[in-house]
């Protein structure tokens, strides 16, 4: 059954879009965490093992709500991996077991996924209509903030 929920169903698929690239860009951060979860080395690894960890079960959380964000507007959530690679806008660097390196790449993506929050908020309310769907991006923008700022305090 169609949504009814007073957006146009060209609006509506604008705004899946933009939530299927974001759920794409979480989906890879998502990844990307979890790898260096399992393959950092170093005499922190403890500390950087949970703290990672805290993360991924974050992320985790943020991919469900995106995808059921974009099913309570009428419309399917990407599920395929092929699909998550078209979308995103993150890359995937080679391989390392480097601390700085590695919270170095994943404070780049965070950061790279506030500044489209940013675009995308103000596209959702002032050309979309979609108060809603503005306001979960300010959550989500949120909550990149924070872990963007805890990444920052392990930097030199």
């Amino acid at each position: 059954m169609k949504a009814n929920i007073g957006l146009t169903d060209k609006n509506a698929q604008k705004i899946a879009l933009l939530l299927n690239k974001l759920l794409a860009d979480e989906q890879v951060l998502y990844a990307k965490t979890r790898n260096y979860h399992w393959n950092y080395e170093g005499d922190n690894f403890m500390e950087m093992h949970k703290f990672s960890e805290g993360q991924y079960e974050e992320l985790a959380q943020l991919i469900d709500d995106i995808a059921e964000r974009v099913r309570s507007i009428g419309h399917y959530a990407e599920g395929r991996l092929k699909d998550y690679l078209a979308l995103t806008q993150l890359t995937e660097p080679g391989n390392t077991t480097d601390q700085q390196k590695q919270v170095k790449n994943l404070l780049g993506d965070h950061e790279t996924i506030i500044k489209m929050l940013r675009n995308d908020i103000k596209t959702a309310d002032e050309e979309l209509n979609d108060a809603g769907t503005a306001d979960f991006f300010t959550g989500v923008m949120e909550k990149h903030e924070k872990i963007a700022w805890m990444l920052r305090a392990y930097l030199k």
